[in-house]
């Protein structure tokens, strides 16, 4: 991935991504220039807001960890990037730099395949539903990632924002535009509700579907070296990080592919 692809090599990886949901190229070297021409050979940049992409650049951002850090772990719960925007992103580029010798895995969950077996009474209770999505809950002044954790000394520079409140209505089930199968759109997080619900009914109907959603039998766990490329389809799965990497640094670069 350090030379540029020709249009066969591009459509190429554009089925395979379509195909298997999640792709990882081990053994690339590769500059936040490569990172960036790859990104853009699949659609245009994603909008990454709250966190501020490294010096020089606009669109790659650094997912780091210094060894003697104590904050929480980044992106620890399940989720799909940025699905509180209007368009959210396509899909998710991650570059692995510095990866310690143990823990840092990440976890990612086929929510395709998490709809087509799901209960069908679980099943018609989502049908027609649209869930309320908002980065609130981590990324406003009083969330998790705010100014609290700010000042508790997280490397990441992440910018917490009164925006973060903001909403934005997506079906629970959704057709992926491409391929035309039907999945789980979300997860609790950034989904903070569903429209036309509320109180306990609310609550026990988004508990059901997480606890369905992230279920074993739908995970892959993607265990990271130094030099890999891995790359998310974030229509189709919801993915978490991990820690277990207490007393290392770790340092990925991350772009995201925007809606086409």
């Amino acid at each position: 991935m350090s030379r540029p692809l020709d249009e066969e090599q591009v459509a190429a990886i554009r089925q395979a991504w379509l195909e298997h949901l999640v792709l990882a190229f081990p053994g690339q070297s590769m500059t936040d220039d490569d990172l960036e021409r790859f990104t853009l050979y699949f659609g245009p940049f994603g909008d990454d807001p709250f966190i501020a992409p490294v010096p020089g650049r606009q669109h790659v951002i650094a997912v780091q960890r210094k060894a003697d850090e104590t904050t929480s772990i980044f992106a620890e719960q399940w989720h799909t990037d940025w699905s509180f925007q209007a368009t959210p992103p396509q899909g998710t580029c991650l570059y692995g730099i510095t990866i310690p010798p143990q823990g840092g895995d990440t976890l990612f969950a086929d929510q395709i395949s998490a709809l087509a077996q799901m209960p069908a009474g679980l099943r018609q209770r989502l049908e027609g539903k649209l869930a309320v999505h908002s980065a609130v809950l981590g990324y406003s002044p009083d969330g998790v990632l705010g100014n609290d954790d700010k000042a508790a000394g997280r490397s990441m520079d992440i910018r917490p924002s009164e925006e973060a409140a903001a909403t934005q209505l997506h079906p629970l089930i959704r057709t992926h535009p491409e391929t035309g199968k039907e999945g789980l759109y979300g997860a609790l997080g950034y989904i903070i509700g569903i429209d036309g619900m509320e109180g306990e009914e609310e609550s026990a109907l988004l508990t059901e579907l997480y606890n369905w959603q992230t279920r074993e039998e739908f995970q892959y766990r993607h265990q990271w070296q130094a030099g890999t490329l891995l790359m998310w389809d974030n229509r189709s799965v919801l993915h978490r990080a991990t820690g277990g990497f207490e007393g290392y640094d770790r340092l990925l670069h991350r772009t995201t592919i925007g809606a086409a």
